[in-house]
């Protein structure tokens, strides 16, 4: 069976004539269900999202490493906690009792890796507190994985994984991703080059960039790129580029320093930007004590975490993926808002 046949015959079609375009219509989110059960571009992703899921199972599987059942509402949030971010959390009311939508399932992940010695992964939405924009979604699919390990593993792995679920997506979806991409060679051009990833130091990178350009965010303790800075470290050093070793406390708390002080952290830049970001993680409960201080988070939420890490000491490292950023760059979209089959705003109710 072709990838052709597995595309409803409007889709197939449109595939053929190389026409498949985002139709647009989250900008109406009323009438957007109804616009999108007829359109090419939704049927297509549909396809395209399946393949990815099963590719990831399929990777995971391979390896021993479990799929975690984890819940979406959490005490404690993860990505938000960095004086770096720019994203909050997102509180909901629990029959009186406020709590959070998980805006990552890490922590999960790493109390999973205490249950399955290969590790755990999930794939499943995560929820941020931000506006939706071209590179943005308050809701995305995320997948994340936690393995033992330092930095080093979980990027290697990083690199094996982005090759596999690529090369899956091709075999199964190649008609459409020609079609709405406009070409393979990007996609070639991962699948075919087996050399690790370029890395560079944040320091190496805020060196390259220049701050006056609104390319680096220096607020003294620490220092970040942002999004026009990330794109032009793309434009200068290529696509699939490692950012590693940021100010710390441009981060979150959970992420482990080394002997200089730096994070043991990754950024992985291709496409619209930041894709992927990975870290290796505290192991003792005393250096989870220090970071929380250090960054000014509360500690009582995460007494649990430290009270884990205190029963079972343990070096793992873990990584988080943007779907569909990732899928921006696959299909060479411009807009992340054309990637939801359902589209979901902060503030906003959308149905169904």
């Amino acid at each position: 069976m072709t990838a052709d046949s597995l595309l409803p015959p409007s889709a197939a079609a449109e595939a053929s004539h190389q026409v498949i375009k985002a139709p647009a219509s989250w900008m109406r989110p009323e009438t957007h269900f109804l616009r999108a059960m007829r359109s090419p571009w939704y049927s297509s992703l549909v396809q395209i999202q399946d393949a990815f899921t099963s590719a990831t199972v399929a990777f995971w599987s391979h390896r021993g490493v479990r799929y975690g059942h984890l819940p979406v509402t959490t005490s404690a949030v993860s990505s938000p906690m960095g004086l770096g971010s720019d994203s909050q959390p997102v509180t909901v009311d629990m029959f009186g009792i406020e709590t959070f939508l998980a805006d990552s399932m890490q922590f999960g992940l790493e109390y999973l890796c205490r249950l399955s010695g290969a590790g755990a992964y999930y794939l499943m939405p995560s929820f941020r507190g931000e506006t939706s924009d071209p590179t943005h979604l308050s809701q995305f699919m995320h997948s994340e994985a936690e393995l033992p390990g330092g930095l080093d593993v979980v990027i290697t792995i990083v690199e094996e994984y982005l090759r596999y679920v690529t090369s899956e997506l091709v075999a199964r979806c190649e008609p459409v991703i020609r079609a709405v991409a406009g070409g393979l060679d990007h996609v070639e051009g991962l699948i075919d080059n087996p050399s690790p990833f370029r890395r560079v130091t944040f320091d190496e990178a805020a060196d390259t960039l220049n701050v006056d350009c609104g390319w680096v965010r220096d607020e003294g303790r620490w220092r970040t790129l942002t999004r026009a800075g990330e794109r032009e470290l793309i434009a200068r050093c290529g696509q699939f580029l490692w950012v590693t070793h940021w100010d710390h406390l441009a981060v979150p708390f959970y992420q482990a320093v080394d002997a200089t002080g730096r994070a043991l952290n990754a950024d992985l830049l291709f496409g619209p930007g930041e894709v992927v970001g990975a870290g290796q993680r505290h192991t003792t409960a005393d250096e989870v004590t220090a970071a929380l201080h250090a960054h000014d988070v509360a500690a009582v939420p995460y007494r649990w975490y430290t009270d884990m890490k205190k029963a079972a000491p343990m070096t793992t490292s873990g990584f988080g993926l943007g779907v569909e950023r990732y899928l921006m760059w696959l299909l060479r979209h411009e807009d992340i808002r054309d990637l939801q089959i359902l589209p979901r705003e902060n503030g906003r109710s959308i149905v169904p």
